[in-house]
This record gives structure tokens, C-alpha cells and sequence, in this order.
């Protein structure tokens, strides 16, 4: 194998490897790009109930609530 040969023979396992990194790092992107869309529609569904949650924690320690239920459990006696 002559010099010219072996130069050729490097610069295109060069060539070659930098576009492998390119579209590894193209794939990687995306399947962030997707993991985060995934992530964010969970974290809106966790918003959600924690907004649920809050709604029946004001409505349980609301003292017109405890009222209610007592005269509730005094009807149904």
C-alpha cells in the first residue's frame, strides 16, 4: 500500500466517522425531542390532580363541611 493510498484510506474513515457522530447525535435529539413530549403530558396530567387535590382539601376543612355532615349523620338516625 503506497502513501497515497493509505492518505485516501484515512480520510475516509475519517469522513466516514464524522457522519456516524452526526446521526447518532441527529437520533438523540429526536428521542429526546420525544421523551420530553411524553414527560410534559405527564406533568400535566400531575398538575391536574394536584389542582383536585387542593379543591377537595379546601372543601374537607371548610367548616360549613363538617356542619353538613353532622346534620347529615343526625337525619339518617
Amino acid at each position: 500500500m503506497d502513501v497515497f493510498t493509505m492518505v485516501v484510506a484515512i480520510v475516509a474513515v475519517s469522513c466516514g466517522a464524522g457522519v456516524i457522530n452526526t446521526w447518532l447525535k441527529t437520533n438523540r435529539k429526536v428521542d429526546r425531542s420525544e421523551l420530553n413530549a411524553r414527560l410534559e403530558a405527564r406533568l400535566g396530567d400531575f398538575r391536574k390532580l394536584e389542582q383536585r387535590i387542593a379543591v377537595l382539601e379546601r372543601i374537607v376543612t371548610d367548616k360549613h363541611y363538617d356542619l353538613k355532615k353532622e346534620l347529615h349523620e343526625l337525619e339518617s338516625e
